[in-house]
């Protein structure tokens, strides 16, 4: 019997730990974080599927907390297994396990290492991404690769859907990957570092509008963060702040006829809000708002 640990949250970590009980392995400890206030919960509770199958589970701020390391010297786990965990799990812990600690990272390592792999590969206008099972050190993302799985990402794909792709692509890696996990044998192909790319956590800041980037650009943050996501793709009217929500696809032919300062309202019905953006000949048809379309009028300029 090998007794398996595992630190998880969001969708990801619900749906390998999911995969865990239903393959009938013998999970002897959860490790979760509460849920933080204000934060939408478009995700299943890693906390409540460990109850609902009465697995000993702690939910607390992170792996520095004193508990946490009693507890996995206590249940003494063979296997450690980290799926969308959001903190750094410290050596003390990674250690313990004689089979190893790994990682479910939702990226194609070493690509995109660090926090929001989805919402930053959507950002640059990636076409694929994926979950990649790797082994755990101490610096983020870095530890040789298990195995991964790659997922497409369509034009029109939001952050939204990519999550759950990447979900089931990281359900087959570790259900591929277990026996061979189980038995101390798991693959170990180093990372080329050269190829490394790292972002940290989204802001605020990174989630505002700017109407000089072309059509696509400003897409790409759209869906990036769509809602419920937080911070989502946002502009001010007037002192106000508005979430820009869903959007045309951008056609690269469309220009207009005169040009206009990037951010000003060109257009305006009952269907949407046309914006110059760009070089001031480019525009994107804006869909959804998180206010009503009839707030803005045709000069307006958002910033």
């Amino acid at each position: 019997m090998v007794k398996i640990a595992v630190f998880a949250y969001s969708l990801v970590g619900h749906a390998c730990l999911k995969a865990l009980v239903e393959a009938g392995e013998t999970v002897v400890g959860v490790f979760t974080h509460p849920d933080a206030p204000g934060e939408p919960l478009w995700f299943p509770s890693v906390a409540q599927l460990a109850k609902d199958h009465g697995i000993p589970m702690i939910a607390t701020e992170g792996p520095q907390d004193s508990q946490v390391l009693e507890a996995l010297q206590k249940i003494s786990p063979h296997l450690l297994f980290s799926f969308y965990y959001r903190k750094m799990i410290p050596n003390a812990i990674l250690d313990i396990p004689h089979l190893g600690s790994f990682n479910m990272h939702g990226s194609l390592l070493p690509r995109y290492r660090g926090r929001a792999p989805i919402n930053w590969a959507i950002v640059h206008g990636e076409t694929e991404t994926g979950a990649t099972l790797h082994h755990m050190v101490q610096s983020a993302d870095a530890g040789a690769i298990v195995d991964q799985e790659t997922v497409p990402i369509g034009p029109t794909e939001t952050a939204f859907d990519m999550t759950h792709k990447v979900s089931a692509a990281a359900v087959q890696v570790l259900r591929r990957q277990l026996p061979a996990l189980k038995e101390g044998r798991a693959p170990a192909l180093p990372q080329d570092a050269s190829k490394a790319t790292y972002f940290g956590g989204r802001t605020a800041k990174d989630s505002q509008i700017d109407w000089a980037q072309t059509p696509w650009q400003i897409h790409n943050l759209i869906r990036a963060v769509p809602y419920p996501y937080f911070p989502s793709a946002f502009t001010t009217h007037q002192g106000n702040k508005v979430e820009i929500r869903a959007n045309r696809l951008p056609k690269e032919e469309a220009r207009l006829e005169n040009p206009a300062q990037p951010g000003r309202v060109v257009a305006q019905d009952k269907d949407g809000v046309r914006v110059a953006c760009g070089n001031g000949r480019a525009f994107l048809d804006i869909t959804a708002l998180s206010c009503p379309f009839d707030v803005f009028q045709v000069g307006d300029v958002l910033g």
